[in-house]
Formats: structure tokens, C-alpha cells, sequence
């Protein structure tokens, strides 16, 4: 973690109503572009998905083995699906 303070949070001690208006203008551009920058959210969620199957991988193999089938049945059953709506 870095040691740097989140700039979402205004800094305490301003006393000057310009300067704090800044900084609050400030930490909420930074919360919208980082509530609303979608593709780095994703990106961090897959991430953290990958290390979580790693872990259970790493515990359980039986258990990711099932996972694995289960996943790529799921997904063979919805373009099947998908494959016979589309035909008719």
C-alpha cells in the first residue's frame, strides 16, 4: 500500500474557504473518475477473481476441477441455447 493519502479525502486544516472549495472540487472529480472509470474496475475485479481461483486451486483442486467443469457446461448450455433460438 502506498503511504500517499487517497485523493478522495479533503485535507484538514485549510482555513481558507477558496482553497478548501478547490480541494473539495478536487476530491470529488477524483471519486467520479474513479466510481466511473469502468474498464480499470473491471480489469481489478477479473484480477482479483484470478488470484481467488488461484487460491482455491492451490487448497481445493478437486474443487477447482469441479468449478472448471461446472463453468464450461454453464457456458457450452448458453451458447447452445443461444445457437438454437438464433436457428428457429
Amino acid at each position: 500500500m502506498s503511504s500517499e493519502p487517497s485523493p478522495t479525502i479533503v485535507p484538514s486544516g485549510i482555513d481558507d474557504p477558496v482553497q478548501l472549495a478547490r480541494a473539495e472540487l478536487k476530491a470529488a472529480l477524483a471519486a467520479i473518475e474513479i466510481k466511473a472509470n469502468y474498464p480499470k474496475r473491471i480489469g481489478e475485479a477479473a484480477d482479483r477473481a484470478v488470484r481467488k481461483a488461484q487460491a482455491v486451486a492451490a487448497e481445493k483442486p478437486a474443487a477447482a476441477l469441479a468449478g472448471i467443469i461446472i463453468g464450461a457446461a454453464a457456458v457450452g448450455s448458453a451458447v447452445w441455447g443461444i445457437a438454437r433460438v438464433i436457428s428457429r
